[in-house]
C-alpha cells in the first residue's frame, strides 16, 4: 500500500541518508552511482550509461545541487516526486525500515522488488493498477470545489500516471545513450528563478521555476503514448453520464497538464468544453494550457468564455473569479495589450483585496505605460500583503528610479537580491542605476553578478563595457566589448567597437578651463547661429523635429501608411457624445483605443508594441486626457498622429482634416469648426513641440467663434510657420534623409559618420551632424561671434556648390562682366 506524504517524505529521507556516506547534506556523483546501482540489482551498466543518467539527473535538478557536495534531500524527493523512481520499491529493495517497524512488518520479498526499477527499468512491470489512493494523490486532485467527483476518473488518473511514468523512464533511457553529445547544452537554462516574473502566477500553471522534462514529440515512444493517452479519452467518453465524462476529462487534463504534456492536455480540456460548454473549469485550464503553449490570442479568447461562464455561476465561481480576470491579463499582456491588462488586474485587486499577485501585475503593467507614480502605489501595497516578494520589490525599485527617488530605489534592488541572490533582474536593474548616476564602478560590478548567473547576457556584457568605459578602464571595455560582439554579432555592438577604436587614435583632446580631458566643443546661444540660403533649417525647428523623429522610430508610425487611418476611420463606428463643455467628441476607453492600435502596428511583435504604447500613452494620450478621465477623443487622435504616419505630405495633412470632420460631423459636411481647428493645432504643439507645454492649450483664442473653414483655410492655419505645424517639412526632409551618407566626412564634435544632412560652417569649414548642430555645438578652437552654415542633403549637393564655385571664380579672372 502507498504511504501518506509523510511516511513518503521519511522514506526518502532514509534513501538519502544510507548513501550520504560523507554527510554533508549532498549526494556527489560517486554517492549517486552507488544509489542508481543499489536499487537495479538486475541492470549491468557501462560507466557511460552511469555517467549519461547522473549527467540527466544533474542538469534535470540543477537548482538543488549543492556545489561541491550534490544533489541535495529535497531534490531527491523532486526527483521521485516527478516519477524518476518509485519510493515504495527502492525502499524495499534496499532492506531498509521505518522507525517503530518490525523486521517481519517492513520487508517484502527482495527478489520480486528488485526485479523493478527505480530509474530506468519499466515501472509498468511492477507497479499494481489500482486507484491512487486520496492521502497520495496531487492537492488540486482533493479539491472541494475543482478536484476529482467521481470513482472512475481516480481510476483514469492511476492509469495516466503510470504511461507518463513509462514515458519518463524512456526518456530518461534515451538521455542515458545519447548524454555524450547533449552534455554541453543548455547552459543558460540553469537558473529558471532568476529573472522577474513576466506575467506568471502559481495558480495558472505548473512551478515554471524549476526544470522539468522537455519530451520529444517526434518519438516513437512518444507517438506510442498519445495513441494510449487517446484510449483513456475514449474511456471516458463512455462514462455513464455527461458530468462524469466530463469530471473524467478534466482528471485526465489536469494529470497531464501537471507533467507539461500542454498538447495532450488541450485535448482533454477541450473534450470537456464539449461537454459542458458553461463550466467555468473547462474554459480556465483550458486557457492555461494554451498559454503555456504561446498560443496568447487563443488563450484570451478561452478565458473570456471562462470569465462569461464565472459571472453567470454567481457565488458558486466567486473564488476563481479573481483569478480569471489575472491570467486573462496575462494572457493580453502576451499580445502586448498591456492597457487592458491593467484593467483585469485591477478588477481582480477590486474583488480580492489581499490578492498580491494581481497588485504586483497591476504596479509591473502600469511601469511599462509609464504610469510610475500608479505603479509605485500598487507596489508598494503588494510587498506590503507578501513582504518577501522578490519580483515586487525589484519592479519596484524600477520605478522609483523612474521616478529619480534613487535612494528608495537602490533600497528596494537590494531587498529583492537578499531575497534572491541570482536576481538578474535586480542586478541588470540596479547596473542601469548606477550607470545613470555616474557611479560606473558599481554599476560594472553589478553587470558582472549578471554574468556570473547569466554568462551569455550580451546586454549584460556590453553595459559593462559602457561601465568600464565610464570608470576609464578602456582595455577592459574594448575586451567585454569584444565579447559582447561574439555573443550576438549586432550591428551596433560592432560600431560601439568602430568608434571605441577611433576615439583612441585621435590625438589627446586639448585642456579646457585647466582641466585635462574637457569635452572640446562650445554650446553657443541660438542667435549666434546664421542660415547661408533659406534651404538651411533653423537650429530650433531640426532639434524639435529630431525630437518628433525619434518618437516616430520608437513607436513605428513611420511604418504605418496614413490610408490605415482613413480605413479605421471608415470602419470604426462610435457615437458622438459631449463633453461636459457640451463639445461633440467620439470618445473611447484607453484600453479599446489600445485595440485600433494594435491593429494599426500589428506588424510589430508583442514586446516592441509594448515599447510603442508606453511612448504614445506618455506623449500623446497624457495629453489629450490631462483630466486623466480615462477616456479619448478619437477623432482628434487620428488627427494627431496622421502628420507623423508615412505617406505623401499632403495625404497626411488630408487625413487630419478628415479625421476632424470624422470626429464631430455626422452629416457628410465638407466644413470643420475653426474652434475645432484652433483647439487641434494647439493640442498638436502642445504634444509635439514640448518648448510650448500642455499650458499652451490654456491660451486658446477664437474658441467660441461659431464660423466653419474649408480645407484650403485649414491648410493656411497649419502650414504657419509661427502657431501652427510649419516643421512638418523639417520632419519630412529628416525621414528622406534617413539614408543619406557623406562619403568620408565625420561630425567635427562627436567624431561619428555623417548621415541625413550635414552642415557646415562657411569660415573655418568644420562639418556639423543634425544633432550636434541642433544643440549648437561647435568645435571650442573656433571662437567667433558668429558661426554661418550652409545645409548639404547630399555629397552630390556638396560638389555643386563645389563647381559652381569653380566657375564663377574662372569667369572673373578672365575678365567676364
Amino acid at each position: 500500500m502507498a504511504s501518506s506524504r509523510g511516511t513518503r517524505a521519511e522514506k526518502v529521507r532514509r534513501i538519502f541518508e544510507r548513501f550520504d556516506a560523507n554527510g554533508d547534506g549532498g549526494l556527489n556523483r560517486e554517492e549517486m552511482t552507488a544509489l542508481v546501482v543499489a536499487v537495479n540489482p538486475r541492470v549491468k551498466f557501462s560507466d557511460e550509461q552511469i555517467g549519461a543518467i547522473l549527467d540527466e539527473v544533474f542538469r534535470t535538478y540543477a537548482e538543488f545541487i549543492l556545489p561541491d557536495r550534490g544533489l541535495t534531500l529535497d531534490g531527491l524527493l523532486r526527483t521521485y516526486d516527478d516519477g524518476a523512481g518509485d519510493v515504495d520499491r527502492d525502499f524495499d529493495a534496499l532492506d531498509l525500515q521505518l522507525p517503530g517497524e518490525t523486521e517481519a512488518t517492513a520487508s517484502t520479498s527482495v527478489a520480486a522488488t528488485a526485479a523493478s526499477s527505480s530509474i530506468v527499468d519499466d515501472p509498468l512491470l511492477s507497479v499494481p493498477k489500482a486507484a491512487v489512493p486520496r492521502t497520495a494523490a496531487p492537492s488540486w486532485a482533493t479539491s472541494p470545489n475543482h478536484g476529482i467527483a467521481y470513482d472512475s476518473s481516480w481510476a483514469l488518473l492511476d492509469d495516466v500516471e503510470i504511461l507518463v511514468k513509462r514515458l519518463r523512464s524512456k526518456h530518461l533511457q534515451k538521455s542515458a545513450s545519447t548524454a555524450g553529445d547533449n552534455s554541453s547544452g543548455n547552459n543558460n537554462n540553469n537558473n529558471f528563478d532568476s529573472f522577474s516574473e513576466a506575467g506568471w502566477s502559481r495558480e495558472m500553471g505548473p512551478d515554471f521555476d524549476r526544470r522539468v522534462v522537455i519530451w520529444d514529440e517526434t518519438s516513437r515512444d512518444y507517438l506510442v503514448f498519445v495513441k494510449e493517452v487517446a484510449a483513456l479519452r475514449g474511456r471516458a467518453d463512455g462514462a455513464r453520464s455527461r458530468d462524469e465524462a466530463f469530471d473524467n476529462h478534466m482528471a485526465l487534463g489536469r494529470a497531464l497538464y501537471e507533467h507539461h504534456l500542454f498538447r495532450d492536455a488541450l485535448r482533454s480540456f477541450r473534450r470537456a468544453c464539449e461537454l459542458l460548454p458553461t463550466d467555468v473549469r473547462a474554459h480556465f485550464r483550458a486557457g492555461n494550457t494554451l498559454y503555456a503553449l504561446s498560443r496568447h490570442a487563443e488563450a484570451k479568447e478561452e478565458f473570456l468564455l471562462a470569465l462569461e461562464a464565472a459571472e453567470a455561476g454567481g457565488a458558486q465561481s466567486a473564488d476563481i473569479l479573481p483569478q480569471i480576470h489575472v491570467n486573462l491579463g496575462i494572457a493580453m499582456e502576451g499580445e502586448g495589450m498591456i492597457l487592458g491588462a491593467c484593467e483585469h488586474y485591477r478588477e481582480a485587486a477590486i474583488l480580492c483585496p489581499t490578492h498580491f499577485r494581481a497588485l504586483k501585475l497591476l504596479g509591473s503593467a502600469l511601469f511599462g505605460v509609464g504610469e510610475y507614480r500608479a505603479a509605485v502605489k500598487a507596489l508598494e501595497e503588494a510587498v506590503f500583503l507578501r513582504p518577501d516578494y522578490a519580483d515586487a520589490h525589484c519592479d519596484l525599485g524600477s520605478a522609483l528610479h523612474a521616478m529619480s527617488e534613487d535612494e528608495r530605489a537602490i533600497q528596494e534592488f537590494q531587498k529583492a537580491i537578499d531575497l534572491k541572490p541570482g536576481h538578474v533582474d535586480a542586478l541588470y536593474n540596479l547596473g542601469g542605476l548606477f550607470m545613470d548616476a555616474g557611479r560606473f564602478a558599481r554599476a560594472s560590478e553589478m553587470y558582472g553578478r549578471v554574468l556570473a548567473v547569466r554568462p551569455n547576457n550580451w546586454r549584460a556584457q556590453l553595459n559593462k563595457a559602457v561601465a568600464l568605459l565610464g570608470a576609464g578602464e578602456t582595455e577592459e571595455a574594448k575586451k567585454a566589448l569584444k565579447e559582447a560582439f561574439k555573443m550576438t554579432q549586432r550591428v551596433e555592438v560592432y560600431d560601439a567597437i568602430a568608434h571605441l577604436k577611433t576615439l583612441q587614435k585621435k590625438k589627446k583632446l586639448p585642456k579646457g578651463n585647466g582641466a585635462e580631458g574637457e569635452v572640446a566643443f562650445l554650446i553657443v546661444e541660438p542667435s549666434k547661429f546664421k542660415r547661408v540660403g533659406r534651404k538651411t533649417t533653423l537650429r530650433q525647428d531640426l532639434a524639435n523635429a529630431l525630437e518628433i523623429r525619434a518618437f516616430q522610430r520608437i513607436t513605428r508610425l513611420s511604418r504605418c501608411d496614413v490610408d490605415l487611418l482613413e480605413k479605421e476611420m471608415n470602419e470604426t463606428d462610435v457615437p458622438i457624445s459631449y463633453s461636459g463643455s457640451g463639445v461633440a467628441e467620439k470618445s473611447i476607453r484607453k484600453a479599446a483605443l489600445e485595440v485600433i492600435l494594435r491593429k494599426l502596428l500589428r506588424f510589430l511583435r508583442p514586446e516592441t508594441f509594448q515599447g510603442a504604447l508606453k511612448a504614445i500613452n506618455e506623449k500623446v494620450l497624457s495629453v489629450l486626457d490631462a483630466p486623466g478621465s480615462g477616456r479619448i477623443d478619437l477623432g482628434m487622435f487620428f488627427a494627431v498622429l496622421a502628420p507623423i504616419c508615412a505617406g505623401p505630405l499632403e495625404k497626411r495633412k488630408r487625413a487630419v482634416f478628415d479625421a476632424l470632420l470624422w470626429r464631430s460631423n455626422s452629416d457628410g459636411g465638407t466644413q470643420i469648426r475653426r474652434s475645432d481647428a484652433i483647439t487641434y493645432i494647439k493640442l498638436l504643439r502642445a504634444v509635439y513641440i514640448p518648448s510650448h507645454g500642455v499650458s499652451d492649450m490654456l491660451e486658446l483664442h477664437g474658441e467660441s467663434d461659431p464660423s466653419m473653414v474649408s480645407y484650403a483655410e485649414f491648410l493656411e492655419m497649419f502650414n504657419d510657420p509661427d502657431w501652427g505645424f510649419g516643421i512638418l517639412g523639417t520632419l519630412v526632409k529628416l525621414e528622406a534623409g534617413d539614408r543619406i551618407r557623406h562619403g568620408q566626412h565625420t561630425c567635427s564634435i562627436c567624431r561619428y559618420p555623417i548621415i541625413g544632412s550635414r552642415f557646415k560652417e562657411t569660415k573655418y569649414r568644420f562639418s556639423l551632424c543634425n544633432r550636434c548642430y541642433s544643440e549648437g555645438k561647435v568645435p571650442s578652437d573656433c571662437k567667433q561671434e558668429e558661426y554661418r552654415f550652409k545645409e548639404y542633403g547630399s555629397e552630390s549637393e556638396a560638389m555643386k556648390d563645389k563647381c559652381l564655385c569653380f566657375n564663377l571664380h574662372s569667369k572673373s579672372s578672365q575678365g567676364d562682366p
